[in-house]
């Protein structure tokens, strides 16, 4: 009977580990989508002709908003936002006067820093996911996980 406890007791505290480290990945992300819509309205001040190109990085943005806590869908849709994301910093290229603003230029560094986070967070989250995962296919731990409904976790993937 203790040994079933124990083991019941260290697959709560795995699923609580990754679900604290998700708080971190969303928390960093939630970060990067509020950036990204005074970065559409700099770039849009200053490349007028760039419409289509802010509008699908605005779609992507709200897309993500509706898929919390997804990790797998959420990081796709996530690596096409940062595959939009970049475009516009090419784009800036293109645009001398936008490539010297300050506000651009500092939204493109919290931008970098904040990515830099979320690699951070993203690590540990799918850390903490391989535990639980590998835990929830060991012999005993399977079936304790199975007969109180214990579930695999997503790990959260997105090309930067």
């Amino acid at each position: 009977m203790l040994a079933y406890i124990l083991v019941y007791n260290s697959l709560i505290r795995a699923r609580q580990k990754a679900k604290e480290a998700w708080s971190g990945v969303d928390v960093q992300l939630k970060r990067r989508h509020d950036l990204i819509p005074a970065l559409v309205e700099v770039v849009r001040a200053y490349a007028k002709h760039e419409n289509q190109l802010l509008e699908k990085v605005a779609q992507l943005r709200r897309d993500t908003l509706l898929l919390e806590g997804q990790a797998e869908a959420l990081g796709e849709l996530e690596s096409k936002l940062n595959e939009s994301l970049l475009s516009i910093f090419a784009v800036a290229e293109n645009y001398p006067e936008l490539k010297a603003s300050v506000n651009f230029r500092k939204l493109q560094e919290e931008l970098t820093e904040t990515e830099d986070q979320i690699a951070a967070a993203r690590s540990i989250y799918n850390s903490n996911v391989e535990r639980l995962n590998s835990k929830l296919q060991s012999f005993p731990q399977n079936l304790i996980a199975g007969a109180h409904g214990f579930r695999k976790m997503d790990f959260f993937n997105f090309q930067t």
